[in-house]
């Protein structure tokens, strides 16, 4: 499709959202993007990471093998996809942390023009998904960056919920899936590089 550079960014204390994190980068992949796959550090206390079975074994898996974003991502990318979950209707901490490092880039206007999608995830299905998306498009804003939600763009949406901020998943108390979201994932992952191919081409 083109050579869209996609940056797709998570945080994922179990491995729900690094899951959607693959999907979407597969789908960028078959689309033709060029595609990094990158974690925000995570800054949790080892007690609390060793606390939770899951967290703890997920951190081993990934922290040696998926690099952690960085400020020279943001500026490579023309799009970003990040995958979070919620925290009390916010972003995790890790997240704000890196977010909050930003203000170089945005006083440069290196940030303007990108194309943005999230995604997210909670433990129950009012939980906060959207809210998490929505306050992660406030910062967004801040940059000039172009939001790219999925809306009602495709029927995969309603298998979801019907989420038209970014796709959102609730994870039972096993750590499972309830929705099947993949197919919402790579279609939301697909409309953010048409965008983003639009508005690169469009600005030459």
């Amino acid at each position: 499709m083109s050579n869209v550079k996609l940056a797709i960014m998570y945080y994922s204390s179990t491995g729900t959202n690094y899951q959607m994190a693959k999907w979407a980068e597969e789908a960028a992949k078959e689309a033709g993007a060029e595609v990094k796959l990158l974690r925000f550090e995570e800054t949790a206390p080892e007690g609390a990471i060793a606390s939770n079975p899951a967290w703890e074994k997920h951190y081993k898996e990934t922290k040696d093998t998926v690099p952690v974003a960085t400020l020279d991502d943001l500026e490579w990318a023309d799009a970003y996809l990040f995958n979070v979950p919620t925290r009390f209707g916010n972003v995790p901490s890790q997240v704000k942390a890196f977010l909050d490092t930003t203000g170089g880039l945005w006083f440069n206007g290196k940030l303007a023009n990108k194309v943005v999608s999230a995604t997210s995830s909670a433990s129950n299905s009012h939980g906060g998904q959207e809210q998490t998306v929505l306050a992660l498009y406030t910062t967004m804003m801040h940059w000039g960056a172009i939001i790219a939600a999925p809306g009602y763009t495709d029927q995969s949406s309603f298998a979801t919920g019907g989420n038209p901020y970014g796709t959102s998943v609730t994870v039972d108390q096993e750590g499972k899936m309830v929705e099947s979201v993949e197919p919402a994932v790579k279609h939301q992952t697909r409309r953010t590089i048409q965008i983003a191919e639009a508005v690169k081409n469009g600005l030459k």
